[in-house]
Formats: structure tokens, sequence, C-alpha cells
């Protein structure tokens, strides 16, 4: 009777707990749901931001590239320079589509990840750039990373850093660009 007793007592308490249990995991199961829409969402946003950075670049339109932008955006170029904040970047582009009306960069974006809850993300990918110097054609590609900020509704570029893994062409290819440190010092330009 006793064993009775308390198997019913058992079944009392544990059938409210199981469905308290189940409730939690059809909870956590739509949170999770709702947080992968979020960032297959966000990741759609920053590879069409990224297309947008592309064309920008491919058609020497400054005010569309440094629209990606933070305000506060830090790039550190294949050649080692640094450009802190937006105007710096804008007037390095402005530049560089002056000096050589030729230039092109293109990044290729190979993973994007995002943190929803912080509003940011990383995105790792692949770049090429060519351009035509006195001396000939020269094309230089690496890997490349990307931090983004989500502002407000929109998605912005908060640093990227360019690293070269090849490079092919002229001079430009096969002298260390100025500052930075080699072997020795003296090979250094730019």
């Amino acid at each position: 009777m006793r064993w009775r007793v308390l198997h019913r007592t058992l079944w009392l308490v544990s059938v409210p707990v199981a469905g308290i249990a189940a409730g939690a995991c059809v909870a956590q199961a739509q949170a999770a749901s709702r947080v992968k829409a979020q960032v297959t969402a966000a990741t759609r946003e920053i590879r069409a931001a990224r297309e947008r950075s592309n064309r920008a670049i491919a058609e020497h339109d400054v005010e569309d590239i440094v629209r990606e932008m933070m305000p506060d955006v830090h790039v550190v170029t294949s050649a080692g320079t640094q450009l802190a904040g937006v105007e710096a970047n804008r007037a390095s582009f402005a530049e560089r589509f002056q000096a050589k009306p030729d230039v092109s960069f293109r990044r290729t974006p190979d993973i994007v990840a995002v943190y929803m809850a912080w509003g940011m993300a990383s995105e790792l990918g692949r770049w090429v750039g060519t351009w035509t110097d006195p001396d000939g054609k020269i094309r230089i590609s690496g890997s490349y990373f990307a931090k983004w900020q989500k502002s407000g509704t929109t998605w912005r570029i908060q640093s990227e850093t360019y690293v070269p893994l090849h490079c092919e062409g002229g001079a430009y290819c096969r002298e260390r660009p100025l500052g930075v440190p080699g072997p020795d010092s003296a090979s250094a330009r730019r």
C-alpha cells in the first residue's frame, strides 16, 4: 500500500515537472531558432554590404566606399599603412584613384560569423588588387579580416586588415614597403 501511495505521489509530482521542462525546451528551441534567423539575415546583410563596397571600388565611387564604414574605422593596408577614421580612408581612396586610374580591389568573403548579442561580426576572406605601374601590370592578392559593427539597423565596417600573400608584376612586388621591417632595415621603401 505504501508503495502505491509513494508511486502515485511521484507520478503527480513528475508530470507537472516534465511539462515545465518540456515547455522550457520548446521556449529554448524557439529562442535558438530566432537567433539563427537573425544571424542568417545579418550574414546576408554583411555579404551584401561587402558587395556594395566592391562595386563602389570598381566604380571609383569614394562616397559609396566610405558609406559602408564606421566613422572611427581602422584599416591596415597590405603595405602596412594604417588609416584611422573615415576621412583618412576617403582621402586614401581618392588619391589612389587619381594616381592609378585602372586600380581595382575585390574582396571575397569566405566566412562571416555573427555575435548578435553584441551586434558584432567577423569576416574572413581573400582579396585581389590590380593596377598598372610604369613598369607593368601589378596583381597582388592575399587574405583579409574585417570586423563589422551593427550601427542602428545597418552593419558597418569597424576595421579591416589586409595581408599580402602573392604579388606579381613590376618593381612594386619586388621591393618591401617603407616601414615594414625585414631581415635588413635598409630594404624598406614607400
